[in-house]
This record gives structure tokens, C-alpha cells and sequence, in this order.
């Protein structure tokens, strides 16, 4: 059997995410970064916008270099198929979609005049939900303790501290969607009585 035939496509949303974005920066690098600013980036408009509501979900698929883009798919290409595993594509997508929502409407309401791109909110969404992968009943894991305080701590310090174009925000309200799913997809676990 050939070499190519062995290697199997086996985390078909995160592999998906990633070579959509890939594209999407190869288009940004040919428009000069028009596409980015048309589709690819959330930044304020009029509600009369059409695009407006393509940008509040496509706004995680476009990144300002290679840099930002392997520091984003990297970690997803870690931790993303186990979770694709554990969750299914179908549902890790819905948690996807709606982060991207949450996040691009939250920008919106406080975001004064830069705009916002990249997967950093899927990416602290999914460091978040991995924490949940080893769950026993009635326990609570320590990972998940951590994962809190070391990812969404440092954001909000950071947020509150540096001044630069990365938005700290985001990276906090994809790491509470990713806790708030983990919540919900293991609550009887959680709950549960030791």
C-alpha cells in the first residue's frame, strides 16, 4: 500500500478549520489584507451591514500572519481531536460556531475601533473543554481548577495591564464558553455523588 494511502484524515473539522484558514491567509497575504477587512475580521459597522453577520462567525478563520496562524493551529491540531473524539464533529462544530458568535458580539460591544481577528477564542475554548476529557463522577478535576485560573487569570492581568493589539477578552470568553460546555456536556458527572 503506498505511503500516502495510510494517512488517514482522522480529525476531519480541526484538519478542516485549519486548511480554511490556511486559505484564508493565503487570500489575505494576495488582497493585501482586503479580504481579511470584508469577511475575515469583526470590527463595527451598520447593523444594515450584510456582512456584518458573515464577520461575526468568519472573523476565526482569518489571521494577520503566519505566525498568529501556526500559534493558533498548533495548539488546536493538540488538542482539537481528542476533543472531536470524545465530542463528535457535530457537536464540537456547534461549540465553535457559538463561540465565535459569543466572542464576536462581545467585541462589538466594547470594542472602540480595532478590529478582531483569529482562533485564539476556539483555541482557550478548547484548552478549557479538554480539561473535562478525564472527568470521574463526583470529582472535580484539578486541571480544570488550573486551566481557570492560570489561562483565564492571566488574560484578564494581562488584559488589564499590557497595552497591545491582542484581545485579551477574547481569549477569556472563549476559555468561559469552553468551561460553561464542559459544564454541559458533563453536569451529571459533576454532580454526581462520590
Amino acid at each position: 500500500m503506498p505511503f500516502y494511502k495510510r494517512i488517514q484524515y482522522n480529525s476531519p473539522l480541526m484538519l478542516s478549520y485549519a486548511l480554511f484558514a490556511l486559505a484564508v491567509l493565503g487570500l489575505s497575504y494576495l488582497t493585501a489584507g482586503a479580504s481579511n477587512s470584508l469577511l475575515f475580521s469583526i470590527h463595527r459597522s451598520a447593523l444594515t451591514d450584510p456582512l456584518l453577520y458573515v464577520r461575526l462567525f468568519g472573523h476565526v478563520f482569518g489571521h494577520a500572519n503566519l505566525a498568529h496562524y501556526f500559534d493558533n493551529v498548533v495548539i488546536m491540531m493538540l488538542v482539537g481531536p481528542m476533543l472531536e473524539e470524545k465530542y463528535g464533529s457535530k457537536w464540537l462544530g456547534l461549540m465553535m460556531v457559538v463561540t465565535a458568535l459569543v466572542t464576536g458580539l462581545l467585541f462589538l460591544a466594547v470594542s472602540e475601533s480595532h478590529a478582531l481577528l483569529g482562533g485564539s477564542g476556539l483555541v482557550f475554548m478548547l484548552i478549557l473543554l479538554s480539561s473535562f476529557t478525564n472527568l470521574q463522577r463526583g470529582r472535580i478535576p484539578l486541571t480544570l481548577i488550573l486551566a481557570v485560573i492560570i489561562f483565564i487569570g492571566r488574560e484578564a492581568v494581562t488584559g488589564a495591564t499590557a497595552q497591545s493589539n491582542i484581545s485579551h477578552l477574547t481569549h477569556i470568553i472563549g476559555g468561559i464558553c469552553g468551561a460553561v460546555f464542559g459544564y454541559v456536556f458533563n453536569k451529571d458527572k459533576l454532580m454526581e455523588a462520590a
